[in-house]
């Protein structure tokens, strides 16, 4: 196919400022807040509990269908996933695909009327918890299909005819993969270099993408490209659903990571891919708002299996350190050991609530929650680690030594070792921890953008600064008195949480308000101090946003442990449980308020400086280095492909 003439040409790799850049994030991040967000109000130090409890609940017959297909699932996870067998093979069996096409898992969060589950956002991440259990790699699949894949940006922006079109196909049979990532560009869009040039009704797609998690595997892709500005084209980055086996479309790598060996993850090349306009998704120059926006819910999948590795750690724990002796007694008696199950108990319980909670806030719709679910998979994957990380110290050399090792010399197969490889990819994974700090961040200061914003704006002129200092000294003066008192210092406050004959959680509610106004305060004076250089203190950004994420933490199991309470489920474990975490959370939160102003950042940014210069090149010496020769980042170059195409998809 020729290239078509008189458009625009797009250079390979657009070169963006530092400023432009941001620009382009800010434009594709949701400007209003049209519903409450308890999150939001925490870090303004507004504790809204009455946004979150009573715990809110899922409609009894979502509930019915719900477990009705988490019991036809564990069913099947018990009987036809062999976890063993995947990281061997490094490869999900077509069989156990297949099977769960059958089961109808491609469509779980698809509506019935298109031939999907139409299960509940709450029951949908209770099943990833499950069959992530039982393979992370079967979990990552599922995931990536139904949380970021071509059906979620379908149900919200797509058209009718689209959703008619490929919603049964992706409820039964076909599996979907999501490309934006690119050999050079990250978590910075802006310079993004896949094109896809307007040809009449359609466009002509190049370029190259890189970790398309299932794109080895898939029918359908969400594609992110730059369309060129030109007559009758707004352009701008803009979302196609793409063919899989489309002529030009190739997957030149399968890629190999240390964890996740089964996952369907490659590398795929565009080269003159002709896709029609219909199958644009929503206008050009919104793929990274409908990113954005997808990941606003997407983004729980992978907290919710955070949840399932603390199940099976505490599990493989407490069965462990029962049996095994030290010194006379179970190492579990031990408080070197103790204090790691007790950990994990704790943080377990923790996890879920937040996950539950968030969910459950999705379906219903009532409240925005980009700001929770952004903390719950930045809370979930770093503890989710940190879980994992302590059941292989828990298990000692058994923890590092394989399940296939385990099992051949005669002792129990448990893959600790898997897990903790398994679980690492959750801190990169749809957006790592730095930069979900710094998303959280802006998301947490935009109360305080919105009235003060053009004061630290360089670019604003100066009749902008005085009315934004007009309006600004007005949002202060009402905002401030109210972060010096509030009922987090009433003895009396949130006594419904101190039950007779049960653990008082009332105190640490009343802890997180207090705090929450601390960290409003120390907010605003962070952007009082440093104004426009507020955004270069990534250090101060990130602990502001872990001091919310405990905070949040700590609210969510005490809710869940009053509701469990209510219904009568563990009332009594669960405020025991909520208890210990609270008081293992508090020290965290003490820690990162006294780090806001005492620690190393001046000082990190010197070395950094030092080392870039070669200041300390000195210190590597002594070493061999074994990695092998070629560049950095791989070449990307638009172009044909040149390699066989590893493209199977499971039929």
């Amino acid at each position: 196919m020729s290239a078509p003439h008189n458009i625009p040409q797009v250079p390979k790799a657009p070169k963006v400022t530092e400023r432009e850049a941001r620009r382009v994030a800010e434009a594709a991040r949701e400007q209003d807040w049209r519903k409450p967000s308890f999150a939001k109000e925490l870090f303004l130090g507004r504790f809204r509990l009455d946004l979150i409890h009573p715990h809110p609940l899922p409609p009894p017959d979502d509930i019915r269908r719900g477990e009705e297909f988490l019991a036809r699932l564990r069913a099947f996870c018990e009987t036809h996933i062999d976890s063993a067998r995947i990281e061997r093979e490094a490869r999900i069996p077509d069989e156990v695909i297949s099977g769960l096409k059958e089961l109808g898992a491609l469509g779980m969060k698809i509506e019935t009327k298109y031939g999907g589950l139409g299960l509940t956002q709450v029951y949908y991440n209770k099943a990833l918890a499950l069959v992530g259990s039982a393979s992370p790699a079967i979990g990552a699949l599922l995931s990536a299909h139904q949380s970021i894949g071509v059906p979620q940006p379908l149900k919200i922006f797509g058209t009718q005819e689209q959703k008619d079109v490929y919603l049964p196909r992706l409820a039964t049979t076909d599996i979907s993969a999501f490309l934006l990532t690119e050999p050079d560009v990250g978590s910075d869009p802006a310079r993004l270099a896949t094109t896809a040039v307007p040809d009449g009704p359609d466009y002509l797609l190049d370029g190259v993408k890189l970790w398309t998690t299932n794109g080895v595997v898939a029918d359908l892709l969400v594609v992110m490209a730059r369309v060129p500005a030109s007559e009758g084209h707004p352009g701008g980055i803009t979302a196609f659903v793409v063919e899989a086996d489309a002529p030009g479309v190739t997957v030149e790598h399968r890629n190999a990571f240390m964890g996740l060996r089964g996952i369907e993850n490659g590398v795929t090349r565009f080269h003159q891919v002709r896709v029609p306009g219909a199958c644009r998704i929503g206008p050009e120059g919104a793929g990274l708002k409908i990113a954005l926006t997808t990941l606003n819910t997407g983004r729980l999948s992978l907290p919710a299996m955070c949840v399932g590795v603390g199940k099976w750690s505490l599990k493989i724990a407490r069965e462990w350190s029962a049996v095994r002796e030290q010194w006379g007694r179970p190492v579990a008696r031990h408080e070197a050991v103790g204090s790691k199950i007790s950990f994990i108990a704790a943080t377990t319980f923790a996890l879920e609530a937040i996950v539950d909670l968030s969910s459950q806030m999705a379906d219903e719709d009532r409240n925005d929650i980009r700001i929770e679910a952004a903390l719950a998979k930045l809370y979930g994957s770093e503890m989710g680690w940190l879980i994992a990380d302590e059941l292989v110290q828990i298990r000692g050399g058994r923890g590092f030594e394989t399940a296939e090792s385990l099992a051949a010399r005669g002792e129990r197969a448990v893959p600790a070792e898997q897990m903790l490889r398994d679980m690492r990819i959750n801190r990169i994974f749809e957006g790592s921890t730095e930069i979900m700090h710094l998303l959280i961040a802006r998301e947490a200061v935009d109360a305080h953008l919105k009235v003060a914003g053009d004061i630290i704006d360089p670019d604003k002129p100066l009749s902008a600064k005085a009315k934004a200092g007009a309006n600004a000294a007005g949002f202060y003066a009402r905002w401030l008195p109210k972060l010096v008192a509030g009922p987090g210092q009433l003895p009396r406050t949130y006594a419904e949480f101190h039950p007779a004959g049960h653990r008082d959680l009332s105190g640490h509610l009343r802890y997180v308000e207090r705090c929450s106004r601390k960290l409003a305060r120390s907010t605003f004076y962070a952007m009082s101090r440093w104004q426009g250089r507020m955004e270069t203190k990534q250090g101060f950004l990130g602990r502001i946003v872990d001091i919310g994420a405990e905070l949040f933490a700590m609210s969510a199991a005490c809710v869940r442990a009053e509701h469990l309470r209510g219904a009568e489920e563990h009332g009594r474990e669960a405020y025991q449980l909520a208890d210990a975490f609270c008081e293992q959370a508090r020290i965290r939160v003490e820690e990162l308020f006294t780090r806001l102003w005492s620690n190393t950042d001046d000082l990190d940014r010197r070395v950094v400086d030092g080392v870039l210069s070669g200041t300390y090149t000195w210190l590597e010496e002594g070493v061999i280095d074994p990695s092998g020769e070629g560049p950095w980042i791989a070449d990307a170059t638009p172009g044909p492909a040149v390699q066989e195409n590893q493209h199977r998809p499971v039929r």
